[in-house]
C-alpha cells in the first residue's frame, strides 16, 4: 500500500517537471514569435511613418520585454482592478450619506 502511494508521488511529481518543461517551451516559444511580430511590425512601419530605422530580432525581444516591464502583464490584469472596486465598495458602504455627497462633489466631472 504504501509503495503505490509512493509510486504515484513520483508520478506526478515526473508529471510536474513534464508540464513544466511544456511551460516554458510554449514560453519561449511565445517569445520568439511575438518578437518576430514586433520586428516585422516595426520595420514595416516605423521607417516609413518617422524614419527611423530597422531593428534587429534582439532589439525586438528587448522592446518586448521593456514594455512587459513598463506596462504590465501582456494578458492584462483583470485581479487588480477588481480588487480595487472591491476596497472601494466597501469604504462606500462604510460611509454616512454626508461623506457621499462630499466624495461626489470633490469627484464630479
Amino acid at each position: 500500500m504504501t509503495s503505490l502511494k509512493n509510486a504515484r508521488r513520483k508520478d506526478e511529481g515526473s508529471m510536474d517537471i513534464q508540464g513544466n518543461q511544456k511551460v516554458a517551451l510554449f514560453v519561449l516559444l511565445a517569445a520568439v514569435a511575438l518578437s518576430f511580430v514586433v520586428m516585422s511590425l516595426w520595420n514595416w512601419l516605423m521607417p516609413a511613418l518617422f524614419a527611423l530605422h530597422p531593428i534587429s530580432f534582439w532589439q525586438a525581444l528587448g522592446l518586448l520585454l521593456l514594455s512587459k516591464i513598463l506596462f504590465g502583464s501582456f494578458r492584462g490584469r483583470r485581479g487588480s482592478s477588481m480588487h480595487w472596486r472591491g476596497r472601494m465598495m466597501e469604504r462606500w458602504a462604510q460611509m454616512t450619506p454626508e461623506e457621499r455627497l462630499i466624495l461626489r462633489r470633490t469627484h464630479a466631472r
